[in-house]
């Protein structure tokens, strides 16, 4: 399992919308998928040419190299249903992308549209032109101007070229390091200060590249976006909204909750779930860097990019107090993917994380039947995993460096129970 994304949790706080069981609203078949995949060896092919064509033969030869194996990776994800190929989903982002495609004709009209099952507010482009667009952005912008934003700014990154251009030039920073490399173990003195002066080289060329490469993407995806759409202040409001993603603290779970839940007919509440080990003499900084944590950053900070745009760009100073209204379509897309919540988690196997988030819901008494259910099913998981060794696959370890203390003492609780006490309450909610 992935660490516990404890921005999700703070969903929970913003939507009381009706919950019903995950409605089927997908329409690709094992033949539509096959027909993408089908699409996709030529896409494949042809961005390969384009590598060949455009890079010297051995920085092209391992960038191919690599690029065969991320194909692999993708196209067993379709295979797993990873993504909707055809879907409300999909055909509502294509006349988004349609839209900007009218005032920015630079845009390939060739783009092909994925729907991530994923609750995360994200979207990304692949170098070969494969729009990936996860659920979750759906529950986090407020209306498709600024959904329109984000797809702009990703749009950007394809049309910069930006993820083979940083490939290639990490591949030649990697083969000229290892030259350095080479010369320090030759070297007779001073071996570990021109090895650590290597390593921090590296690492800031990388980190300002990926930094520079967000910035061109901000710039050029506001164009594109202002081209067709004149309600600018959205463009900066959908980057604040991520930023409050990132920024946001998550929902506690009071251990109250835990008690009020579990303490079931078959199976008493037991003080002993409840214990924690005590991390207080947990020195957090014995491991600190040599390196300025802020330069290294892969990303630069939203605040940071928001001046940028506001003093590239003039009519983007000032705040935007209230967002545009949605349209009932989008409205309609958003509710579908809140309704996907826990559909999603299952789906990726987050069964500790899909716990903690009905946990969550239950605790604020919302649809308590649904989210019952749910808990079940995730318990159930827990009780497989726990007979096949394998609980560390869906249940993080504590690290109380990265970690709430509510989700501390939640993975305190579940790894507190035994099987047994797993198969009580899994029985418990199953039957509802």
């Amino acid at each position: 399992m992935h660490q516990m994304n404890k921005k999700l949790l703070f969903i929970l706080t913003l939507f009381t919308s009706f919950f019903a069981f995950s409605q089927k609203f997908d329409t690709a078949d094992h033949a539509q998928r096959k027909a993408f995949l089908a699409d996709y060896q030529l896409i494949n092919k042809n961005y390969e040419q384009y590598i060949k064509s455009k890079y010297p033969s051995d920085i092209a030869k391992d960038l191919v190299k690599s690029y065969s194996v991320f194909q692999t990776a993708f196209k067993k994800e379709v295979q797993d249903r990873n993504y909707y190929t055809k879907s409300i989903f999909n055909a509502y982002i294509e006349g988004l992308v349609a839209k900007l495609r009218v005032y920015n004709s630079n845009i390939p009209s060739n783009l092909k549209i994925l729907i991530a099952k994923d609750n995360v507010p994200n979207a990304f482009m692949t170098g070969d032109g494969i729009l990936v667009v996860n659920m979750g952005l759906f529950m986090w912008m407020e209306n498709e101007d600024q959904l329109m934003a984000i797809l702009g700014h990703e749009i950007a990154h394809n049309l910069l070229h930006h993820s083979i251009e940083w490939q290639a030039k990490g591949l030649i920073a990697t083969k000229n390091s290892k030259e350095k490399i080479s010369a320090i173990k030759k070297s007779k003195t001073g071996k570990s200060e021109k090895a650590f002066q290597l390593f921090r080289d590296l690492a800031y060329t990388t980190s300002t590249e990926r930094r520079k490469n967000e910035i061109q993407a901000d710039s050029l995806g506001y164009i594109i976006y202002r081209n067709h759409n004149k309600k600018v202040r959205e463009y900066t409001k959908a980057l604040r909204n991520l930023e409050e993603f990132d920024t946001i603290s998550p929902t506690v779970v009071q251990k109250e909750t835990y008690r009020e839940l579990f303490d079931l007919p078959q199976a008493p509440f037991q003080d002993k779930w409840m214990k924690m080990e005590d991390f207080s003499a947990y020195n957090y900084h014995q491991f600190k860097t040599k390196l300025d944590k802020d330069s290294l950053s892969s990303h630069p900070e939203i605040v940071d990019r928001l001046n940028f745009l506001q003093t590239k760009f003039h009519e983007l100073k000032g705040e935007n107090t209230k967002a545009e209204e949605p349209s009932e379509g989008f409205l309609h897309l958003r509710s579908i993917a809140i309704n996907e919540i826990h559909p999603n988690l299952f789906h990726n196997e987050n069964y500790g994380e899909g716990v903690y988030v009905a946990m969550q819901f239950l605790q604020d008494k919302r649809d308590t039947t649904y989210h019952s259910q749910w808990l079940g099913k995730y318990f159930d998981k827990m009780v497989e995993a726990r007979k096949t060794y394998r609980l560390n696959r869906y249940l993080d370890t504590i690290d109380p460096k990265n970690q709430s203390e509510s989700y501390q003492q939640f993975l305190s609780f579940m790894w507190n129970l035994s099987l047994t006490d797993l198969q009580k309450i899994a029985d418990y909610y199953r039957k509802g």
